[in-house]
Parts: structure tokens; sequence; C-alpha cells
């Protein structure tokens, strides 16, 4: 066994105990691959090593992998930022887009979804941190958004997704995190029209434990299971 497969054992096993530590099964928390800049040969090892979702960050990879069978008996997921453009070819190909974040794409996909007589089920990011670099709605406007979101025919909103601020600090880290679960929680309270809030996905390979012991139920790891990228 070489150290892809000996990745994913590691990290399902990180992911099990952290989940036991906040009080769950290793079942009610979904680790996703986030499989970018990796080929179908090595997603295709991955889900024999017992990796049972992947998420792509870029449609191009997504739909070379689709065509090779590489996620074939996985569930997949968008999580990367989605160009207006690009929708018509994600809407009805995945389980979950995780990154929607204005109205403009709210309306682009429930409008493909209906053309194709489809419910595409995705999840709201939170800009949690402000931040000027990165997508996601910021925390103020997300009540309004969801309103939106629960009036548009095509569209189920399954909860929400965020990428906090990079930090050395594990405590900022787990500010953000404790925030990001609040705001879920508030949210799910307000019981939305046609909105579950079923999923809080957050952490990635330097925090995942964290986050998983500050609420979330969906983690997304890349490096920690496939190796650094190098980015040409």
């Amino acid at each position: 066994m070489d150290s892809l497969e000996e990745n994913v054992k590691r990290v399902i096993d990180r992911v099990g105990r952290a989940a036991e530590e906040s009080g769950r099964s290793p079942e009610d928390v979904l680790l996703v691959a986030a499989s970018k800049m990796n080929g179908a040969d090595r997603v295709v090892r991955a889900r024999e090593a017992g990796i049972t979702a992947f998420g792509e960050n870029r449609v191009q990879e997504m739909e070379e992998k689709l065509s090779a069978g590489a996620y074939d008996g996985a569930r997949l997921h968008f999580i990367g930022h989605l160009q207006r453009n690009k929708v018509k070819n994600v809407v009805g190909r995945v389980e979950l887009i995780e990154s929607v974040d204005s109205p403009e794409l709210i309306s682009m996909i429930g409008r493909r979804a209906c053309e194709s007589g489809i419910t595409q089920s995705v999840l709201i990011e939170v800009n949690i941190g402000g931040e000027e670099s990165k997508s996601g709605v910021e925390p103020g406007k997300l009540s309004e958004l969801l309103e939106l979101a629960g009036k548009t025919e095509g569209i189920l909103v399954k909860g929400l997704m965020a990428i906090p601020p990079a930090s050395v600090e594990i405590s900022q880290t787990r500010h953000y995190f404790d925030q990001m679960y609040k705001l879920f929680v508030d949210m799910r309270a307000k019981k939305y029209d046609n909105i579950i809030m079923q999923f809080l996905s957050m952490g990635m390979s330097a925090d995942f434990e964290e986050a998983i012991r500050s609420g979330a139920n969906i983690v997304r790891v890349g490096t920690a299971i496939f190796g650094a990228r190098h980015y040409s």
C-alpha cells in the first residue's frame, strides 16, 4: 500500500475520531476528497481505497473525469467558484453545488434545473471572514439570499459552506468555525420555505478536525489525501 492509500486510511480515521469527540458517529460526517489537479487514475485509486465522495473545483477537470468514469459509484460535489457560463455544464451532473453565493447564480441554476426537469441541491457559500479576495455572501445578507433561493424553482438549499481565513492560530480558525455553526443553527431555526439546513461544509486539510469539533458535517480534504499540488 503506497502513500495515497495510506493517506486515505489515515484521513478516514482522523475524521472518525473527530466525529466521536464531538459526540457523533463517523457516519455523521461526509469526507469529500478535493481532487483538483489529480487525474482520473488517482481518483479511482482513492475511491478504491475507501473515498465515497469527491469534490471538483474546475468544470473542465470534472468533465474529463466523468468521461473516464472516475467517480463511478461515488458522490460528486462541485466545490469551486462556479462561473455563470459554466452552470449548464454542472447542473444535473453533481449531487451538490457547494459554492452558490449570488442571486444571479441562484436564478441561473434554477432555470437550468427546470429546463432539465430536475431539482438541483446547493449550499450557500458564506464569506465568514469578510475577505475581499474570496467568494461568498456576507453573513448579514444571508437571510435575504436564502429567502430568494426558497422561492426559486429548481433549487433546493441544503445548508451552508465556508472557507474561513487562513490562520496559523487554531484558536482564530475555531472562532470562525464557531461563528459559522451559530449562523447555521440560527438559519435552521428560521424554517425558511423549501430550505433544508442539513449540511454545514467547512474545514480542509489543515483544520478539518477542528471544523468537525465545531459542528461541520462535510469536510473537503485535498492535500492530506492526494499530497501537495504542484502549480506550474
